[in-house]
């Protein structure tokens, strides 16, 4: 037999309009706005202006997704961060809990990413960077 979630008809959906968004857990040159953090999750916006780098972190115990909504992005990871992930509007990236990278615009225009993650703890680490292969 199949659960079913309980059903909560007593709290109406909710809007969070960009002037509502709090900036949060910035990194280098990436700026994130927190819109949404309920247990188990958080979701935002990040701009990170041309040429600039969000710096060598990770998220802890929380698996993220990244969906590129304008521009690019260029993913730094694994070992010496030699792993390079070119993403451009319309791509979705996955970074695993723990994954040691950091996010950078090589274009000309500035990038808007939509995050969510799903795990508990602190956000975002900074670090000096991943391990040298």
């Amino acid at each position: 037999m199949r659960k079913t979630a309980p059903v909560n008809d007593s709290e109406p959906v909710r809007l969070v309009s960009p002037s509502e968004r709090t900036e949060s857990d910035s990194a280098g040159g990436a700026i994130r706005e927190r819109a949404i953090e309920v247990d188990g999750m958080w979701s935002g916006f990040v701009r990170t202006a041309p040429g600039m780098d969000s710096g060598w972190h990770h998220h802890g115990d929380y698996e993220t997704s990244i969906y590129v909504a304008r521009g690019s992005l260029c993913m730094e990871s694994g070992p010496g961060g030699t792993h390079v992930t070119l993403a451009s509007e319309g791509d979705f990236l996955h970074v695993p809990r723990g994954a040691i990278h950091r996010e950078r615009n090589d274009g000309d225009q500035e990038s808007h990413l939509v995050v969510v993650r799903a795990g508990h703890g602190v956000p975002t680490m900074k670090v000096d960077g991943p391990a040298p292969r």
